[in-house]
């Protein structure tokens, strides 16, 4: 584990007191990822590993979300990753699961029993670790969270639709819980329904909550045209969407 840029600093959110480390090296691509936990947890936290989207090393638009979930007492690793890599981003995926796996353990978290969860294209990710445990050596996480995203695509890590798989006689064996903005104009909500409707219709533990927002709101931020990037906002139903995903991160990984 390299971090010889990393930042350490401790503020307080709503809840816990939150401390955040940023740039730790996380594989052999040298891509980094933010670091956020409990500043004073009595116990290992719950680790969390949070994808971005398809923006290229955007790990930073899921600040807001990841320290709001870090003062519920989690473990939040938030790696960049780049979407228009030769393989899609899928090495750099992986890698980042790599270290989490190896390294939480000693970063106050558990590396083996984490919650694998995603935003828009960082969603489908997540959930085609779970559907194909292959690639991790048959690992699953704990769970799964994917907020506003798309699952008739293929999944950066696996090339595969996760709705195919589920066709196909796949499952994720693991809880999958969903969160989709209404008023999401950039991938529909009926994304997330259909695939709630396919976990269903095979018995799979999945829930599905759709939130008064759009697709930035559900992770605490709004689109900046000028910056064409997400950054925070204080938006009432933005901070409302980011904490019903902090609760599902946390129920998602057994938390109170």
């Amino acid at each position: 584990m390299t971090s010889e840029i990393s930042e350490t600093s401790g503020t307080r959110t709503a809840g816990m007191a939150v401390k955040t480390q940023r740039g730790l090296v996380y594989g052999p691509s040298g891509q980094r990822l933010d670091l956020y936990r409990p500043e004073n947890a009595s116990h290992p936290a719950t680790t969390v590993l949070l994808w971005h989207g398809i923006g290229p090393d955007e790990r930073d638009v899921l600040e807001p979300l990841a320290r709001t979930a870090a003062a519920r007492g989690l473990l939040v690793l938030v790696p960049d990753w780049r979407s228009d890599a030769a393989d899609g981003g899928k090495a750099q995926l992986l890698e980042s699961l790599a270290f989490a796996r190896k390294e939480a353990d000693g970063l106050g978290g558990d590396g083996e029993s984490c919650v694998l969860a995603g935003w828009s294209a960082g969603s489908g990710a997540a959930l085609g670790v779970a559907l194909r445990p292959e690639i991790t050596e048959g690992w699953r996480p704990k769970a799964v969270v994917g907020m506003a995203g798309r699952y008739d695509l293929p999944a950066r890590t696996t090339g595969t639709a996760p709705l195919d798989d589920l066709a196909a006689g796949r499952a994720p064996a693991v809880p999958v819980h969903l969160v989709h903005g209404s008023r999401d104009t950039v991938v529909d909500a009926r994304h997330s329904r259909d695939l709630a409707a396919a976990l269903r219709a095979t018995g799979r533990p999945v829930t599905l909550q759709e939130p008064d927002t759009d697709h930035a709101g559900v992770i605490m931020t709004e689109y900046d045209p000028a910056a064409n990037r997400c950054v925070p906002t204080t938006a009432e139903h933005a901070v409302q969407a980011g904490r019903l995903v902090a609760e599902a991160l946390a129920k998602a990984g057994g938390a109170s």
